[in-house]
């Protein structure tokens, strides 16, 4: 068995081990936004800052007020949570949680939080030969087989590390069969900004069993603000917000949220630019010897390296040059060739290459 692997984005670690400066390091392990924050969100950042003189509001009404109106649906069915990752560990507990089925290979907090919960997982991984593509058929399949004794079944869409993406057809089919059987179906959703119609959250009215998460980390940029959202029944949504530490989003958090969810220029732009410099550099990347480049709909891309080589080796070549990239050897379900590189500006990303060429010719 695997053992569960590191996140991206521990930027100040890599500080503190090679003696460089945060400026001096290019985070290509961490999948956020390469244009940043919108720049109508850092104003209101900086308006906001006399406000950390008062407690931030505890109910986040004014974001879930924002959401309610983004997807037609009432406030009381959004949580508002310290980053996506706080929801995802309070979900075991609010639903008591003792057998998950997680589709992979995947994030691996879903198994954490439901394991700290007391729980146990079941996995059901897509496999190479369909470049990591999920199955629609082998999920249902797992559901039906498991239908007396699955609480959930987590699914990420579009999938980290792999990218993969399904159809918001094929989810909700996915959905109705669970959720006729009992079963909770959690989708997280932190990257469908890259690809907006693969989108089932307008869909939690109609599926009491369905649960959708968001986050403001990746596409919106904000991973230092911490937080993220849940779509649900009103009565999961209640019983999860019971469970919640008191004024767990910050003031600065929310203030940010709101603006950058109104931000549609800031949003046009940076899925043009995404669907450019991905393109550019999935090119630049399989015109490398011994590379296979998978398929992604997001903003980052799942790498297998040669035969020879060794995702751990990589990962440190790289860091020594001030590249971080994500080692996924230790993901269940991937092999000890696959890293992940996250999309970054074209600069940056010309870098990567040509770093990863001369270590693949060492």
């Amino acid at each position: 068995m695997k053992t569960p692997h590191k996140h991206g984005g521990d930027i100040y670690a890599a500080t503190r081990e090679s003696g460089r400066r945060l400026d001096q390091l290019v985070d290509f392990s961490a999948s956020i936004n390469p244009l940043g924050p919108s720049p109508k969100a850092m104003r209101a950042i900086k308006v906001g800052l006399s406000h950390v003189l008062h407690y931030p509001d505890p109910d986040c009404v004014a974001l879930r007020q924002v959401l309610a109106k983004r997807w037609h649906l009432s406030p009381d069915r959004f949580a508002i949570g310290n980053g996506s990752s706080e929801l995802i560990y309070l979900l075991p507990h609010a639903l008591f949680l003792r057998h998950a089925v997680v589709v992979g290979p995947t994030f691996s907090e879903y198994e954490r939080a439901v394991v700290a919960a007391g729980g146990r997982v079941t996995h059901v991984h897509a496999t190479r030969r369909a470049q990591y593509q999920p199955s629609v058929e082998h999920i249902l399949g797992a559901v039906q087989r498991g239908r007396r004794r699955i609480d959930a079944l987590f699914l990420c869409n579009p999938n980290s590390p792999t990218g993969q993406v399904l159809e918001a057809a094929s989810v909700l089919r996915i959905a109705r069969r669970a959720s006729a059987q009992g079963i909770w179906v959690i989708v997280d959703e932190t990257f469908v900004e890259y690809c907006e119609e693969a989108t089932v959250l307008s869909q939690v009215a109609r599926l009491p069993r369905l649960l959708v998460l968001r986050s403001l980390t990746k596409f919106y940029a904000l991973p230092g603000l911490r937080i993220g959202y849940l779509a649900g029944a009103q009565d999961v949504i209640a019983t999860l917000r019971a469970k919640q530490p008191p004024w767990s989003v910050n003031a600065l958090a929310q203030e940010a949220a709101c603006v950058a969810l109104h931000d549609q220029w800031h949003v046009r732009q940076s899925l043009a630019f995404m669907r450019q410099e991905r393109q550019r550099l999935v090119l630049a990347l399989q015109a490398l010897p011994g590379l296979t480049v998978f398929p992604s709909a997001a903003n980052f891309l799942l790498i297998e390296l040669p035969r020879s080589s060794r995702a751990g080796h990589c990962v440190l070549a790289l860091r020594r040059q001030g590249l971080l990239i994500r080692d996924c050897s230790s993901v269940a379900g991937l092999n000890e060739r696959t890293i992940r590189v996250a999309v970054r500006t074209p600069a940056q990303n010309r870098r990567v290459v040509g770093t990863l060429q001369r270590w693949l010719a060492r």
